[in-house]
């Protein structure tokens, strides 16, 4: 293949990126069309699949990033001497009506949880997960919230589309609280 030289370049940028990189950023780095860059991608895939490669190209949040291979998970997890990051249950239920009502203010959120906020969209808004999205236009200009890049990658989704569909009959989750 004629573009094939520019393969390492691609996988350079995707390692060095460590966040994902979109068809067009690399394209526009490497001065060459959108449809080059996907076929590098392609070719770049079927290297890391055909051999024991310890790496992989995962497509999230609108782009491609270098990955480790789940296979070694329990490997990078010894290198790790850090503590992870873990959200509470009260993290992670504001987190959910974030992603799927956004954009949302706190009150918004306070009437679902039945709960106030304010400490853990606080820790959301710290750990880059959520951001402001705006101001609503209604009495007192409340601070609208939605979700991050950051956000999607964590839970490796390309884009919202692919979260899964609330129920349509709600009484399905109050009957799995009870």
């Amino acid at each position: 293949m004629f573009y094939d030289f520019l393969r390492g370049h691609v996988e350079a940028l995707l390692f060095a990126a460590g966040e994902p990189l979109s068809k067009k950023r690399i394209a526009d780095i490497l001065q060459t069309e959108t449809e080059t860059i996907e076929r590098l991608i392609a070719l770049l895939e079927e290297d890391y699949r055909s051999k024991n490669r310890g790496l992989c190209i995962r497509h999230v949040a609108g782009g491609y990033q270098l990955v480790t291979k789940p296979d070694f998970d329990n490997l990078i997890r010894q290198l790790i001497s850090q503590q992870e990051l873990k959200l509470s249950s009260a993290a992670m239920e504001t987190l959910a009506i974030v992603a799927f009502k956004q954009p949302v203010t706190r009150s918004e959120m306070e009437a679902i949880r039945g709960v106030k906020v304010d400490g853990v969209v606080n820790t959301l808004l710290e750990t880059g997960l959520i951001c402001e999205a705006g101001r609503k236009d209604s009495i007192g200009k409340p601070i609208l919230y939605g979700t991050t890049e950051l956000f999607l990658t964590t839970f490796g989704f390309n884009s919202l589309e692919e979260l899964p569909p609330l129920p349509e009959d709600l009484s399905v989750l109050q009957s799995v609280e009870d």
